[in-house]
């Protein structure tokens, strides 16, 4: 009989029911988003999930992480993305590639994560990680970025495979990941394995 398949959610739903995942968040983690979003608990496990097999060896655990928040829609991953954000720029992370499938959700994500004037900006309007008020940038590439921001680069799955196939000025090229830490964050990823998966040209 076939062994049943292990994934890490099941590992970790067992490290939490035992009572070994620390729930305490960092503090620059929760004092960076916006005070009108209170966690909720399924966040702060999100969460403690992810700083978990960030900091711990497992089975299976190689480098460049791979993780995938399953989530409802209007559970609050938006939430989760920014706080990890601003976690990872704490560790010294400070290249972010937003991409998804739709131009729409970049501009309604752009919104939350960029105008502090929006009643769904999601960061704290006067964002501080480790004492130091940090600046969220949008970038088109992240050759000139700014070391001591957060630069993000919202673009389309689609725009990105252009990009990166013609390069052209003042856009992604494949130097941007040659000698950056770049975190990559891909919002509604079963849209894109789905347009991935119909695609006749690699």
């Amino acid at each position: 009989m076939p062994m049943p398949e292990y994934f890490l959610y099941n590992q970790l739903d067992s490290v939490s029911n035992m009572g070994f995942l620390n729930r305490e968040l960092p503090e620059h983690l929760t004092t960076s988003l916006n005070p009108r979003f209170e966690l909720r608990p399924y966040q702060v496990e999100a969460f403690a999930r992810f700083l978990h097999c960030m900091g711990n060896d497992y089975p299976g655990k190689v480098w460049p992480l791979h993780f995938a928040f399953n989530m409802a829609t209007g559970s609050g991953k938006t939430l989760i993305m920014a706080g990890l954000i601003a976690h990872l720029y704490a560790e010294g992370y400070r290249h972010f590639l937003f991409f998804v499938n739709s131009t729409n959700i970049i501009e309604k994500t752009k919104d939350n994560f960029l105008n502090p004037a929006s009643a769904k900006y999601l960061f704290d309007p006067r964002l501080e990680v480790d004492g130091k008020q940090v600046k969220i940038a949008e970038v088109a590439n992240f050759e000139d970025s700014c070391p001591d921001d957060i630069n993000i680069c919202f673009t389309t799955i689609q725009k990105l495979h252009t990009d990166l196939t013609a390069e052209r000025e003042n856009s992604i090229t494949y130097e941007d990941f040659r000698d950056k830490q770049i975190v990559l964050i891909a919002d509604e990823a079963h849209h894109i394995n789905t347009s991935t998966r119909n695609s006749k040209q690699v």
